[in-house]
């Protein structure tokens, strides 16, 4: 079914999104430098496809999930969609991690180590 694979990038997109919100991990925490970080990384990885496609390493196969458009020889409309959601995942999965960095309790230096019995000797 033609456009199939670009309906679940926008369903995922929106799923991530919906945890971005409910967090406030990348978009919801600072929008400008969300957007900067994914059009940056947008850009490089469609270079990247770009060197790859000139170079004979990537080729656009056949499949009925696409939806037929390509924006330039070998490759396709859902690219640089599928490029913008792995920029954007990445930096709601960077922020999820910081933030549960940050929530972990840190042990204080006046606060003795436990040895790894226990304490016991």
């Amino acid at each position: 079914m033609p456009g199939l694979y670009l309906l679940a990038l926008v369903v995922s997109i929106g799923g991530v999104a919906l945890l971005d919100r409910r967090f406030r991990l990348a978009f919801w925490r600072d929008r400008r430098s969300t957007v900067i970080a994914t059009a940056i990384g947008t850009a490089f990885f469609l270079v990247w496809d770009a060197v790859g496609i000139a170079t004979g390493v990537f080729v656009k196969g056949d499949s009925t999930l696409l939806l037929g458009v390509d924006l330039a020889p070998h490759l396709p409309l859902e690219e640089p969609v599928f490029l913008a959601f792995l920029c954007y995942l990445a930096l709601v999965c960077f922020g999820a991690a910081s933030a549960r960095a940050r929530a972990r309790p840190r042990p204080s230096a006046t606060e003795p180590r436990r040895s790894e019995d226990g304490g016991r000797g």
